[in-house]
């Protein structure tokens, strides 16, 4: 099927090949053409269900990119999406929106967000899906790395970490390259979850999970800071008595939160879609920002075995992912990591990839 879309820039040709544009428009005398310099960015989003057209409405709200390009196997599902959000053009920034089943129309894309994956047949075991979407990963990652060679891969597909993993070994890119949405949802519901407990607004939060974005992930409750001030440290000092059990709670409430929501509406959707278009910014805008996402965490925090990729606090900006913060993990968080990651280690033991 060829590409399809409507495009928001050349010129459009009249009746006997008039060039309305240039009708329409009179150029200035003595003009310069446009700068070669100028920064033109392209998003490829890989699925278009729930999350993938979540994601692709937040980043035409958000005016993150000049062009966004979806790809998916149902060409009729992806002409009326590409259609539906064509027709919302006069309230949204300018961006050029095409669609395609056929991976051409992602050539130069500047991030490419996979959200694509098979769901969990009755009865059937986590790891029997698990491969399923590795094989289907083995039809999306390598057209996707031929058409953009240099554009960086962000994964939003579940299990997340081991589908970063595969990607990473899929697409032959260098694995600052290679980023998995990972617990940069789950913080978020953390930071809400303590914003509500304080009674304050949760950007004045500072918490990170860690770890498996999952049922393994590590609350880093020690580093956890509201306004400046470290909380733990706080109490301490003002000998105010806290339950450790309190913590582990709304942990806890974190990670089920998720489930409750696929429970009562079926699927997640809306948070996700904006977290990896939070993530998308800070990626192509050079933001430097600070995420807890899944990455090649073999030498950090004593994370050692295999490779693997888990949430850690990572800098993200124009180059992926730029470093990984070294936050000061207590023991017992530092433990919890490594089991975290020795979880996701035997789960790709048992896939046997052969990549």
């Amino acid at each position: 099927m060829s590409t399809m879309h409507k495009s928001s820039s050349g010129s459009a040709l009249g009746p006997g090949g008039l060039d309305l544009t240039q009708a329409f428009f009179k150029p200035i005398s003595r003009a310069d053409p446009p700068s070669p310099t100028k920064r033109h960015t392209k998003i490829s989003v890989v699925g278009a269900g729930n999350v993938g057209m979540a994601i692709a409405q937040t980043i035409l709200t958000q005016d993150v990119a000049d062009e966004l390009v979806i790809v998916d196997v149902n060409p009729n599902k992806l002409r009326g999406e590409m259609l539906d959000l064509q027709h919302a053009a006069a309230f949204l920034p300018r961006t050029k929106i095409m669609a395609s089943v056929d991976y051409a129309v992602t050539v130069g894309s500047d991030l490419c967000i996979v959200t694509a994956g098979a769901r969990q047949n009755p009865g059937e075991s986590r790891l029997n899906l698990l491969q399923r979407n590795v094989s289907l990963f083995r039809n999306i990652i390598p057209p996707l790395v031929k058409y953009s060679p240099d554009t960086i891969l962000l994964i939003v597909s579940n299990p997340v970490d081991v589908l970063t993993y595969v990607a990473w070994k899929l697409s032959g890119l260098p694995s600052n390259r290679v980023i998995g949405s990972g617990t940069n949802l789950d913080s978020s519901r953390f930071r809400f979850l303590i914003a509500d407990h304080l009674d304050v607004n949760a950007q004045d939060v500072q918490a990170y999970i860690v770890g498996e974005h999952g049922d393994s992930s590590v609350a880093l409750w020690s580093s956890i800071s509201v306004g400046g001030v470290p909380v733990l440290n706080f109490l301490e000092k003002q000998q105010i008595a806290y339950e450790k059990e309190t913590l582990e709670n709304i942990h806890k409430a974190v990670v089920e939160s998720a489930y409750e929501v696929i429970s009562l509406k079926g699927y997640t959707s809306w948070a996700i879609g904006y977290s990896a278009a939070n993530l998308a910014r800070s990626i192509l805008r050079d933001q430097r920002k600070i995420h807890p996402v899944s990455v090649l965490a073999k030498g950090f925090y004593g994370v050692e075995g295999g490779d693997v990729f888990l949430s850690l606090p990572a800098q993200l900006g124009r180059g992926g992912v730029l470093g990984v913060a070294n936050i000061h993990l207590t023991d017992e968080e530092a433990q919890r990591l490594r089991d975290s990651a020795n979880t996701i280690l035997e789960v790709q033991a048992q896939l046997n990839l052969g990549i």
